[in-house]
């Protein structure tokens, strides 16, 4: 009896998260051997080029460069502020004596118990969590790059420009990798609802994941080649 309950949410809820963790599995093989064929790999070697020119002209692109990591910190600070907030609000949901589940019993598909229903919020606030966590160090990384990026260029200084492009990048992966977690969740807060929109709302992330992370096919010839350029003249 119990299986006929939650089979659904034990198949189709994982499933939807295996095609979600392959997809990033596959980008990051991507970045790792074909950079410039990925939104991510382009965004690199933009921001590497950047750092060098703010650092070189440093004396009259100061403010922009402090103007332009401050608003990637806003940007973290809005997504870490809104993960924490639906934290809070899950929380208060699961220690609140009303019980949710009640008005869907006779609407959704899968299990729909004390346990199952606590099991979709845990999961649901752990997501979140760990999105806020890797918003809040990636915070913490640029506000370092916005320091060392004004310092100035002499012999004994140890903040080179590699070094600052190496806090600046695990910053930006940092955040990136908190959006995809608060994306992830975000299909799983419709578990309430039961499994079957989890699967379909993960299947349909997928190929838009892909359009926003993969460079066209007709643009792809002329990055290369724009990349390899530059990569020459490094």
């Amino acid at each position: 009896m119990e299986w006929r309950k939650c089979y659904l949410d034990v198949l189709l809820v994982p499933l939807g998260l295996f095609f979600s963790m392959v997809y990033h599995a596959w980008l990051w093989h991507k970045v790792r051997t074909q950079p410039l064929s990925t939104i991510i790999g382009i965004n690199v070697t933009g921001r590497r080029f950047w750092v060098l020119a703010m650092m070189k002209d440093n004396d009259k692109k100061n403010i922009l460069a402090v103007q332009t990591l401050r608003n990637a910190i806003m940007g973290a600070t809005l997504m870490a502020t809104t993960s924490i907030l639906l934290c809070s609000g899950l929380a208060a949901v699961i220690s609140s004596t009303y019980s949710i589940k009640k008005p869907l019993n006779d609407t959704i598909y899968g299990a729909h118990g004390e346990f199952m229903m606590a099991l979709k919020y845990v999961t649901i606030l752990l997501f979140f969590l760990f999105s806020f966590l890797c918003h809040s160090l990636s915070i913490r990384f640029v506000n370092q790059a916005n320091f060392l990026i004004n310092t100035p260029q002499d012999p004994t200084n140890v903040a080179t420009p590699d070094y600052v492009v190496e806090v600046l990048e695990k910053g930006s992966m940092l955040n990136t990798v908190g959006n995809r977690l608060f994306y992830t969740a975000l299909p799983l807060l419709l578990w309430i609802f039961g499994p079957v929109l989890v699967f379909l709302c993960s299947i349909t992330l997928v190929p838009l994941f892909y359009n926003l992370d993969f460079v066209p096919p007709t643009r792809k010839g002329k990055v290369n080649e724009i990349g390899n350029r530059e990569f020459e003249s490094v």
